[in-house]
């Protein structure tokens, strides 16, 4: 059985309950910035609730938490040098 609680959604205060998952797969984003960084960066999830809210289509709204991971690969022209 799973536990209902109320959830802070735009201000207003919206039955849910936490949904248990699993990862699939967590992989990177890359991005190679203008000034020569290759920036690496994602989303770690850490709980998913699905609200007793729907969208517009009728899919349930989801409340996710997360962190970001991020990794950098800089130039060394970009680099503080040691004085």
């Amino acid at each position: 059985m799973t536990l209902r609680k109320q959830y802070n959604f735009n201000g207003q205060m919206v039955p849910g309950e936490e949904v248990e998952f699993e990862t699939e797969r967590e992989g990177w984003n890359i991005y190679i910035l203008h000034d020569g960084t290759r920036l690496k960066m994602k989303s770690i999830v850490s709980q998913v609730v699905r609200l007793d809210m729907y969208g517009p289509n009728g899919d349930p709204l989801y409340l996710v938490q997360a962190s970001n991971v991020v990794n950098t690969d800089v130039p060394e022209n970009l680099r503080k040098q040691d004085e």
